[in-house]
């Protein structure tokens, strides 16, 4: 998500996180059970679906939470979700990748246009802004998981591309063929990892005043409160001390 805030989605706020919990867990729940849907329900044998358990553990998303998500897949749940990405700009001319599961586009892209211009943005076509990213693998560690060094020593041992260490935790970067490959190396050495996902990763970043920072943490606030919204990537650079004004 660079810094480790930037890509944890607001995750510095960990205080307001907290009191998204239930929307969070239903957000969880709806991407194990797209995720089974697409593949055999058994994590070992559906990547996408082991992504998508181990990211749930990861948010201490109980265990009977994560199989009635399986099991409404196996049932035969009628709800069809698409994934669908939405681009466009933020405040301070931030690029921001916008993605989706939704059972009604036309409700999604309503609110996500809204949501952009009421929040001082404005949505874009599709491809807009997503040449500006690489797509690629990104699996998180929190700091407690060990030192800088330690973390390095395992990542490229584990073959991982870049390793990115804060005081809030480490990213760990990888291609996106190889995700699933150096996760369950790393798991090894590590345990388990806070999140493993495909990631969207700028190439250049954009650095952002007070001023602007405050109004897109904000965007990016109500972008992620919507129902359909699973995750918001951003190519925003916020100084620490910025960063610690931020309400």
């Amino acid at each position: 998500m660079a810094g480790h805030s930037k890509f944890a989605n607001i995750k510095h706020r960990k205080g307001a996180q907290d009191k998204k919990r239930s929307a969070m867990f239903s957000k969880l729940s709806r991407e194990i059970t797209v995720a089974a849907k697409m593949g055999t329900p058994d994590p070992d044998m559906n990547p996408r679906l082991r992504l998508a358990v181990n990211n749930a553990k990861g948010q201490s998303m109980p265990k009977d939470n994560i199989q009635r998500a399986i099991d409404k897949a196996v049932g035969g749940d009628d709800e069809n979700y698409e994934e669908i990405r939405y681009e466009g700009f933020g405040p301070g001319g931030v690029s921001l990748i916008v993605e989706t599961l939704t059972d009604n586009r036309n409700r999604t892209v309503t609110n996500v246009r809204t949501i952009f211009s009421r929040g001082g943005g404005n949505m874009g076509e599709s491809g807009s802004v997503s040449h500006g990213f690489d797509r690629v693998g990104l699996i998180v560690y929190p700091a407690a998981a060990g030192s800088e060094d330690t973390i390095l020593e395992a990542a490229i041992e584990a073959g991982a591309d870049d390793v990115e260490s804060s005081e809030s935790g480490h990213d760990i970067w990888t291609s996106m063929e190889d995700l699933h490959e150096v996760a369950g190396a790393l798991e090894k050495a590590l345990g388990e990892a806070e999140s493993v996902k495909l990631a969207w990763k700028p190439s250049v970043e954009v650095e952002l005043d007070a001023e602007n920072a405050q109004k897109l943490m904000n965007l990016i606030d109500t972008l992620e409160d919507d129902d359909d919204v699973q995750t918001v990537w951003g190519n925003y650079d916020i100084p620490d001390d910025v960063m610690a004004g931020i309400e």
